[in-house]
């Protein structure tokens, strides 16, 4: 058994800033992957703050909140956009590069935002800011356990005790015994199919602590990008618009003037990938499903100096020079803005335990989540999760490590279980069933019929996924085994969206419902809680924290 204070699952950039913040105490980060191959290093365009002179935090939050649909919790937004230029300050002062025009740190403008306030490092900010906050660990001596995948959390009368680790290198299964634990998991975006999400993102994280008795929030609220590569769905950064690029149609029309006359290309996501989901089913799109994202007029040396990794992708992957052609984009899953109910402290409702980054739901993202807040939101919440942690673990004594040694006792049989099955169904045709259905029926446009026949095929694969065997027998680096484990969990997460979904009757954000196309206010500004019952998930609401920004029509 593993013996720390504090026990940080997940080595992006939310759980790498939370070791920071409490690496006066006793604190280790436990990750599935090397923490330099978490998806923290995929972000792309930048990082937003009300750093110009002529700009303020205030118009950030507003921004933010409009962007939200206004189901954003408005304290929390406050205190994210306020923190903001003191974390991106901090982390050029840590050693990241950012991009720099006339000395200052460069700042592009992105969807939604009435300033151009994204601060970037080229189109590769995630990596630069991830390497910058690794290699401060590594400087401040926090512990790793590498390749360690958390299967369950050990609680015992609301509190929490620690967690139960899978070894992926051996197959060995052992306690962390912790006096708080903090999730920094990352998303769901692979219960999708046309995801811009690494393979780990299946949202486990969420499924166990929905397990362990948190609820989770606004699960129906699923980010599209607007531009992902045609054919695999890379990611092609909102920073190639912010640059200048254009959306273009099979008529050689900039479409964007329909739907966004203002904003143009630069409409918050959902909004631009409602658009060109309407180009391609209205017949404006091009042969098997996409629009062109044209990037030529920006200039070569523009593109090579601030786009170089948007340029190498479209080379790399589609055979394309976007200095002399467009990229073929459409809409793919992209973000998680639903994850584990937590506040604006990352305080969960089970005592020591705390979530933040993209597994947790703080709500600053609401219905919609504007580009360049989500690393904002990694390096706020993330030092604001370590800190409180330090503060109760430095406040309680560790609990009683029998509850532990009976959880990885559970955890022992449960895989062995798994391996001793010698028949049965294999879990690749499962999953690629609930990714199909999850990406041709809780999409972009959603509606009750679909939305039921999702569920009742979700719930069709849960009976059947109780008859799938591991072929794979072995200990070391049985990846058949994890793929199986996080299954499950992609499972519960893909119902708990579905549920959000059909009982959530109106359009807000991301969540379109064509049989329910206007936002209602009266009725749904609320978010939505699912938690775990004997008797299957549950449905709740609780009211959106409202401060000085009432609810307005949403235009641009």
């Amino acid at each position: 058994m593993f013996r720390h204070d504090i026990i940080i699952v997940g080595g992006g950039l939310a759980g790498l800033r939370a070791a920071l913040a409490a690496k006066d105490a006793d604190v280790a980060v436990v990750s599935k992957v090397h923490p330099l191959r978490s998806h923290s290093v995929a972000a792309q365009g930048g990082i937003n703050a009300a750093l110009g002179s002529d700009d303020r935090w205030e118009d950030h939050a507003f921004d933010t909140i409009k962007g939200s649909d206004y189901l954003a919790d408005q304290d929390a937004v406050e205190v994210m956009c306020r923190d903001a230029p003191h974390r991106v300050i901090e982390m050029e002062h840590l050693g990241t590069l950012f991009s720099r025009v006339d000395g200052r740190i460069a700042q592009r403008p992105f969807g939604g935002a009435g300033f151009p306030r994204t601060a970037y490092a080229e189109d590769r900010t995630g990596h630069a800011l991830l390497h910058t906050m690794y290699e401060q660990a590594q400087r401040n001596g926090i512990k790793f356990y590498e390749e360690w995948f958390i299967t369950r959390l050990a609680v015992k009368n609301n509190r929490c005790a620690g967690a139960v680790g899978y070894n992926i290198a051996s197959g060995g299964i052992e306690g962390f015994l912790a006096k708080a634990v903090i999730f920094a998991t990352g998303g769901y975006g692979r219960i999708y199919r046309r995801s811009t999400n690494s393979i780990i993102n299946t949202g486990f994280g969420c499924a166990v602590a929905l397990r362990a008795g948190t609820a989770l929030e606004d699960m129906e609220f699923v980010q599209f990008h607007p531009t992902t590569l045609f054919g695999t769905n890379i990611l092609i950064t909102e920073g190639a618009r912010g640059e200048g690029g254009f959306l273009m149609n099979r008529n050689r029309e900039r479409f964007m003037q329909h739907y966004s006359p203002q904003m143009l290309e630069l409409a918050p996501r959902d909004i631009v990938a409602r658009a060109i989901q309407s180009e391609i089913n209205e017949g404006r799109g091009f042969e098997g499903g996409y629009v062109n994202l044209e990037l030529m007029h920006i200039g070569e040396r523009n593109i090579k100096e601030r786009l170089p990794g948007i340029r190498q992708i479209a080379m790399d992957f589609a055979n394309i020079d976007p200095i002399e052609m467009p990229i073929p984009v459409q809409p793919g899953q992209h973000y998680s803005m639903g994850g584990i109910a937590s506040n604006k402290d990352c305080t969960t409702s089970i005592s020591g335990f705390y979530a933040c980054g993209e597994c947790s739901c703080i709500s600053v993202h609401g219905a919609n989540r504007l580009g360049g807040n989500s690393l904002l939101e990694t390096v706020v919440f993330g030092k604001i999760a370590g800190e409180n942690a330090k503060d109760y673990a430095s406040s309680t004594g560790f609990p009683d490590s029998d509850i532990i040694e009976r959880a990885v006792e559970e955890e022992k049989r449960t895989i062995s279980n798994l391996l001793g099955r010698e028949e049965g169904e294999v879990f690749f045709k499962i999953r690629d069933e609930l990714k199909d259905e999850m990406d041709e029926k809780v999409g972009i446009f959603r509606n009750e019929q679909k939305l039921i026949l999702a569920l009742g095929k979700i719930r069709e694969l849960r009976q059947r996924f109780r008859n799938v065997y591991v072929r794979d027998k072995g200990t070391a680096f049985n990846q058949e085994l994890v793929n199986v484990i996080e299954l499950d969990g992609m499972l519960e997460i893909s119902e708990a969206v579905c549920l959000g979904a059909i009982a959530r009757k109106e359009s807000r954000g991301s969540h379109f419902r064509t049989d329910y196309p206007s936002r209602d206010d009266e009725n749904w500004l609320k978010h939505t809680l699912v938690t775990l019952t004997p008797e299957g998930m549950k449905l709740d609401y609780r009211s959106v924290n409202v401060t000085k920004y009432e609810p307005k029509p949403r235009e641009y």
